[in-house]
């Protein structure tokens, strides 16, 4: 049979398709896959899990105009495949290409630009609410046909507190809304929590829709009493729901439930998309689909081929693609907490189900009883962690500089307003390559620095990140360490200082008159190869280690005496370090005028007020100036 894909232009064309040509279709979007995720770091086992069920969905709805939203999204490429894109497919995560998730952008079919886990049953009733009330305000006609709402979220995502908000206003609304329960039994490391183990419960019992249908018709079918047992099927249904499964939580919050269902078998899941979309309340589809599926290695380890390094789909095994030592600095934390929690037993280490990511796995194995992973979760992760301060514990909450963002709130109010000792590490803080702008840790700074008793630092190397690591976990009050998406820097030809609370490092001492560099984290690495490179000893470069509190004794004099300053950043310039020190010298000047007789020049380089999209790291730096070469030629524009 000749390709199907090549020719696939929109999900009109899956219409007339049977179910032998899909499951060709299937076969033909997993080898898509297959062949762009051997080239570059993609997501990999989730896409390859949600194959059958995207050309169920796209073969039953009309997403042109009914609504469909990916939770998180990283499982869209097969919606993307189907949905016109093929001819771009090879670009994606790549400058100027497609983007890993969904974008608007790109397509009609992509209604949100999803990033971050849970939002998806919100945005769903949030639809379903705006067309109803669009129908009543337009006088549509009865017979004008109504747009369906679909929500796919997978079964990681829905341990998230903003799911069960979400439900429980569907429930009340009685919208008519199908949520789709993708449940692989993942996140993207196994799952965890008491929810997972009810959606267990329900497979064991994977024929309670088919036999409550077969129970409805039987008695619909007997003659005479039909009728009147016909009036007491809802209590006989109800008794029959906790035999087989203990009790229906989805049904008693007003959502219909169907399934299990397998998520493999195009054909039974076009049968029940058809009849969830008949009902005229919120409907739950729970599918059972393998992460990883059609692909033998990550069907065994779906965590590993989560997003993994092209030589693995090649068929190279992990050691003979691991050519480079993990210098990273999510690696250094890893090791550097491993050994703090070894000489301390009052530390603890709670994440929202990062493990991997965070390289957290050997601590999880060592220290059990001290390991917490909370799931997607990231807003309990840090209450938890409030909770384990006040009884005497040490915790270190090591978090995603993104995913923090959630748990603003609790930052505030259980944290800083306490001022307990909870360090909170945030791992990819700044720029973090092809995952793009809904991934970028850009505004960690901007939105901590408010936060009273809150103490902010980011290491620029290994020395900083273990020196800062070990104030933390000893300090009496809550203290952030923001990192990169990178390996670690090696500094050289400096005589390091020792890391002292609220003391930055000069690591290059220049002359009165000169320039000055303040840089925060990695790009004090960059700014000091950029002065190296320009080969001038009369700028000063300073490491400023810690954002909050800034050290006005060291920094002052030194803004004072300086022809010019440059602050240098990868977070964004509003709110961020550069702003903190135009705060700082601004105060100064207001309380002693005679000390400043010509205002200061303070230059910012950081992230610019617009979303940085999605490229490799290095090209994301260029593109704003916070490599070596770009603070080389802001350097040459002050001179100048």
């Amino acid at each position: 049979m000749p390709p199907l894909l090549p020719n696939i232009q929109s999900p009109q064309d899956l219409k007339g398709l049977s179910v032998p040509e899909l499951n060709q279709l299937a076969a033909e979007i997993r080898q898509a896959i297959c062949s762009v995720v051997a080239q570059r770091s993609a997501h990999f086992a989730s896409n390859l899990g949600v194959v059958e069920l995207t050309l169920a969905l796209h073969s039953v709805f009309d997403f042109s105009y009914d609504r469909l939203i990916w939770d998180v999204g990283h499982q869209s490429y097969p919606h993307k495949l189907v949905t016109g894109r093929y001819p771009q497919f090879s670009t994606i995560r790549t400058r100027g290409g497609l983007m890993g998730y969904p974008n608007p952008e790109e397509s009609i079919y992509d209604l949100f630009m999803t990033g971050h886990a849970g939002c998806s049953i919100s945005s769903a009733l949030g639809l379903r609410c705006g067309d109803d009330l669009l129908r009543v305000i337009n006088e549509a006609a009865e017979d004008e046909p109504r747009r369906h709402v679909v929500a796919v979220i997978g079964d990681g995502s829905f341990t998230s507190g903003v799911v069960f908000e979400g439900l429980n206003h569907l429930g009340e609304l009685r919208k008519n809304i199908t949520v789709i329960l993708n449940d692989n039994k993942m996140a993207i490391c196994p799952r965890v929590g008491s929810f997972g183990q009810y959606l267990d419960s329900l497979r064991m019992n994977p024929f309670y829709t088919e036999m409550k249908a077969d129970l409805k018709q039987m008695v619909q079918n007997i003659p005479v009493v039909g009728k009147g047992i016909r009036s007491k099927f809802h209590d006989l249904k109800m008794a029959f729901k906790a035999c087989v499964s203990g009790g229906m939580l989805f049904e008693e919050l007003g959502i219909r439930y169907i399934g299990p269902v397998d998520g493999h078998d195009i054909r039974q899941m076009q049968k029940f998309l058809r009849m969830a979309r008949q009902f005229k309340c919120p409907v739950l589809l729970h599918v059972l689909t393998q992460k990883g599926h059609g692909f033998t290695p990550a069907e065994e380890d779906p965590a590993s081929y989560h997003a993994p390094n092209p030589a693995m789909v090649q068929g190279v095994t992990l050691p003979e693609c691991e050519t480079k030592p993990d210098h990273s600095y999510t690696a250094l934390a890893s090791e550097k907490i491993r050994e703090l929690m070894e000489r301390d037993p009052h530390v603890v280490v709670i994440t929202a189900a990062m493990c991997q990511g965070n390289k957290l796995e050997l601590i999880r194995k060592e220290f059990p009883d001290r390991f917490f992973d909370v799931g997607i979760c990231e807003s309990h992760a840090v209450v938890l962690a409030s909770g384990m301060a006040k009884a005497g514990l040490r915790p270190v909450v090591d978090i995603y500089s993104t995913f923090l963002q959630r748990a603003f709130d609790h930052i505030f109010q259980e944290v800083s307003l306490q001022n307990l000792p909870v360090t909170l590490l945030m791992d990819r803080a700044g720029l973090v390559g092809a995952d793009g702008p809904t991934h970028h840790g850009a505004y960690d700074l901007a939105y901590l620095r408010i936060f009273p008793n809150l103490t902010i630092t980011a290491p620029c190397d290994e020395y900083d990140l273990n020196g800062l690591l070990e104030l933390a976990v000893t300090h009496t009050g809550p203290v952030t360490i923001r990192y990169s998406k990178t390996q670690a820097p090696k500094i050289t030809g400096v005589e390091r200082q020792p890391v002292r609370l609220g003391k930055c490092e000069i690591l290059q001492a220049g002359t009165p008159g000169g320039g000055l560099i303040l840089a925060t984290g990695v790009q004090a690495a960059e700014a000091l190869e950029a002065v190296r490179q320009r080969g001038d000893r009369s700028i000063t470069v300073v490491n400023l280690r810690f954002l909050k509190p800034l050290d006005e004794e060291t920094l002052l004099p030194l803004i004072r005496q300086s022809a010019w300053t440059l602050t240098v950043e990868e977070g964004c310039r509003i709110g961020g370090a550069g702003s903190a020190v135009l705060e700082m010298a601004n105060d100064a000047q207001d309380l002693h005028p005679e000390d400043w007789p010509t205002s200061p020049r303070i230059i910012r380089l950081g992230i610019p007020d617009r979303f940085i999209q999605h490229a490799t790291r290095a090209e994301q730096l260029a593109e704003v100036g916070l490599d070596a070469s770009g603070i080389l030629a802001a350097i040459e524009k002050l001179s100048g």
